[in-house]
């Protein structure tokens, strides 16, 4: 069990930037993803699509990293 919360850690922290920027967005989703998508560790991309259909039952602050995650990017113009 310790191996596969590292290795979800791990995932997280390298390969999914918009879905966790800090450690405390981690903090926020890794229970959930061990609760609601196990199945899916380690695909990143899998986990992320698991965590976004499971929305309802995501715990606060998870939620709120995905709703920070789905933000589009804004960008600036120069206005040319």
């Amino acid at each position: 069990m310790k191996s596969a919360t590292f290795a979800l850690l791990a995932l997280i922290a390298g390969a999914a930037p918009a879905l966790a920027q800090s450690r405390a967005d981690r903090a926020a989703c890794t229970p959930d993803v061990m609760r609601l998508c196990a199945a899916q560790i380690p695909n990143v991309a899998a986990i992320t699509v698991c965590l976004r259909q499971q929305r309802p039952n995501l715990s606060a602050g998870c939620r709120t990293v995905m709703d920070q995650s789905d933000r589009p990017v804004r960008t600036v113009s120069n206005g040319r």
